[in-house]
């Protein structure tokens, strides 16, 4: 263990910067058990060297996130950004435009700093109507594609339509679907940790 702490071994690990809300943030979770721990588990158990930096917070908004990112970029220097923001700005019913820029400007931020990024798509609940919902979904496939990033559509695939996989509050997944978005997200991310 001391050997892989050393200054020489922590230089060479590449990192992968999570910067997301409540969703990666083990919110209502007992520590330890978020899909991001089961992500820097999974690395672990397979020798990688890539290092995960969880930089995620309950509540964050995109314009949040757009604020801390630069120091986190200039900090830990990651080779790899996982950008899961946005259902707060939707659940506070905030100007679509405004989100769609801050996200925007996060991928060009971490882009421009020599990483590859993972942008984690959301869909909200109709509250707003159809169309809010619709356009808000929108916003992700539209800018992996105009900036040319990874897309997860749905990070919530597989989870969002089984109550038995969500808290008391019917908003944040429990224990048991972390793996599942821990798989939802590895098929994008993989791809991403290879020279």
């Amino acid at each position: 263990m001391a050997l892989l702490n050393s200054p020489t071994v922590m230089a060479q690990s590449s990192k992968i910067l999570i910067l997301g809300d409540s969703l990666s943030a083990e919110y209502g979770l007992p520590r330890g058990t978020g899909w991001v721990k089961l992500l820097e588990d999974r690395l672990r158990k397979d020798h990688s060297s890539w290092q995960v930096v969880n930089a995620s917070i309950s509540g964050e908004t995109t314009a949040g996130g757009q604020t801390r990112l630069p120091l986190l970029l200039k900090t830990h220097q990651p080779k790899v950004v996982v950008i899961e923001l946005g259902a707060n700005d939707a659940l506070r019913g905030l100007q679509l435009p405004a989100t769609e820029q801050n996200l925007r400007k996060m991928i060009q931020a971490s882009k421009q700093s020599g990483a590859k990024v993972l942008l984690l798509g959301m869909r909200i609940p109709p509250n707003y109507g159809l169309d809010y919902t619709n356009k808000f979904f929108g916003i992700y496939g539209k800018l992996a594609s105009a900036e040319h990033v990874e897309l997860l559509p749905f990070f919530l695939e597989r989870v969002a339509t089984r109550m038995d996989l969500f808290q008391a509050d019917r908003i944040h997944p429990n224990v048991m679907a972390q793996s599942i978005m821990l798989e939802n997200v590895w098929p994008k991310l993989e791809p991403l940790l290879k020279p």
